[in-house]
């Protein structure tokens, strides 16, 4: 009767012959060994836009979202990475007078643009208005998502001076008007989690001369 230091040794012979013979099954006839592959760079794209009033020119892999040029390459820190999915507002950042999600967008797409940050609003000396009505309101408490909001702010008062359409309007062909509705339907992608809508819509109601 065979021991159990034999049995095992009987095991272990059989699991190494086994893979061994699919090692070999596996490989085809005359293939070189395996080498490790290498590790190469990812081809740059040039990119030039301007930011905050100033030209600015880049070399980005084409992959680069304009949030991670703005963040890592330029250290515009303002704009926040949120969800970085589109869903909560933190990147937003103006496009040629139009709010975008910066996370959602790729750099070398914004060759020739105007970018607008934060950190071109205004500054701790001369603020924006509606950086100055967010102040006065409380707009903010942790302050995360202060950038997007106050970004997509300016240019929800943008869209309603040209006239641009909300669902919250009853009727599309009607000149839109900053009421506390329209404000908050057009906020509605800009989420805050600390809960200051309401003191959001005070502020942005302030700026538009209007009553939330």
């Amino acid at each position: 009767m065979p021991t159990t230091t034999e049995l095992e040794l009987s095991r272990r012979g059989l699991l190494a012959g086994s893979a061994a013979t699919a090692a070999i099954v596996a490989a085809p006839v005359g293939a070189a060994p395996a080498t490790p592959r290498q590790a190469t760079a990812a081809p740059t794209l040039p990119v030039r836009f301007k930011v905050n009033g100033e030209r600015r020119e880049l070399s980005l892999d084409p992959r680069t979202t304009l949030l991670d040029a703005l963040r890592e390459h330029l250290h515009l820190t303002g704009t926040k990475k949120g969800c970085d999915h589109g869903q909560c507002g933190a990147c937003t950042v103006m496009v040629d007078g139009v709010r975008i999600n910066s996370c959602l967008s790729l750099a070398v797409m914004h060759e020739g643009d105007e970018i607008t940050t934060i950190e071109g609003l205004g500054t701790p000396d001369k603020l924006h208005p509606m950086q100055a009505a967010f102040v006065k309101y409380d707009g903010y408490q942790c302050g995360y998502c202060t950038p997007g909001q106050i970004c997509s702010a300016v240019a929800v008062l943008d869209e309603i001076k040209r006239g641009v359409p909300s669902h919250a309007q009853d009727d599309l062909n009607a000149k839109p008007t900053a009421t506390n509705v329209e404000l908050r339907e057009r906020m509605s992608g800009n989420i805050c989690r600390c809960g200051a809508y309401s003191n959001i819509a005070e502020a942005m109601a302030e700026v538009a001369g209007a009553k939330a």
